[in-house]
């Protein structure tokens, strides 16, 4: 794929980057990239990816805009409240770069659709307010065998991770959480989150997601980045793979 003189100017910052370069942002401009939910995290991944060239995203949210969303969620302004999500997204990003493709979907994502809506997507990137959604996500990701970054926050920490527990050595994100029942959800209204910190783990989140499409540096697969804000700490820990994990164990015989 050759680029056109208007992209080597747009993306000259990458372009000059070795760990990028012409033939990455031509790999970046025929990617798909899934996301779910474009809300705090949501946000800042769409416009970081959508800026970086990345071809084809797809947003996959059943929420509309509102008014308590504009303290962190700053893919929209106020005249968007009221419309729902995707669409909106798709409209800000129309305006961010034409070279970027934005497929609205608005639904919520579950374990009857989840194959159909990420299927062929090169890379899943989750920022979903819902537990039971995180897990439908991560299953699908992984019976699909699809690079899955996955990213929450707290009222006051965040945490980011890449999972591909369909290769031998890499843990699936049910290695980390295993199989609970009732884990209960934590949404922002209850308890309250700092606007610019979703910002820094949605930025990390596209960032993630850049490196799997092209990658350079240190994998994150098998490590978890913890964001402490109240010390200003950030800490890395391995992320080993379960071995009594069951998907898994089901992925690798069907491989």
């Amino acid at each position: 794929m050759s680029l056109t003189d208007e992209q080597l100017e747009r993306y000259a910052r990458h372009i000059v980057l070795k760990e990028i370069g012409g033939a990455g942002q031509a790999r970046l401009l025929s990617a798909d990239v899934a996301v779910i939910g474009a809300g705090g995290i949501g946000s800042p991944a769409i416009l970081y990816l959508a800026a970086a060239g990345v071809g084809s995203i797809r947003v996959i949210d059943d929420d509309a805009v509102a008014l308590s969303n504009l303290q962190r969620q700053v893919l929209f302004g106020t005249d968007d409240v009221g419309q729902p999500k995707p669409e909106a997204a798709m409209a800000a990003v129309a305006r961010l770069n034409p070279d970027v493709k934005l497929i609205p979907i608005n639904q919520r994502i579950t374990t009857d659709n989840a194959a159909l809506m990420l299927r062929e997507a090169d890379v899943v990137v989750d920022g979903s307010d819902s537990f039971a959604t995180r897990l439908t996500v991560a299953d699908a990701a992984h019976w699909l065998r699809i690079p899955l970054v996955s990213a929450a926050v707290g009222p006051l920490e965040g945490q980011i991770a890449t999972y591909r527990g369909w290769e031998g050595d890499k843990p699936c994100y049910r290695c980390l959480v295993g199989d609970p029942q009732d884990a209960p959800d934590r949404n922002c209204a209850e308890a309250g989150v700092i606007g610019a910190l979703t910002g820094m783990i949605g930025s990390m989140a596209a960032l993630e997601a850049i490196r799997a499409l092209v990658p350079f540096g240190a994998d994150m697969a098998g490590r978890l980045l913890l964001c402490d804000i109240m010390a200003m700490r950030f800490r890395t820990i391995a992320l080993p793979k379960d071995p009594a994990c069951s998907h898994c164990a089901a992925q690798l015989c069907a491989g």
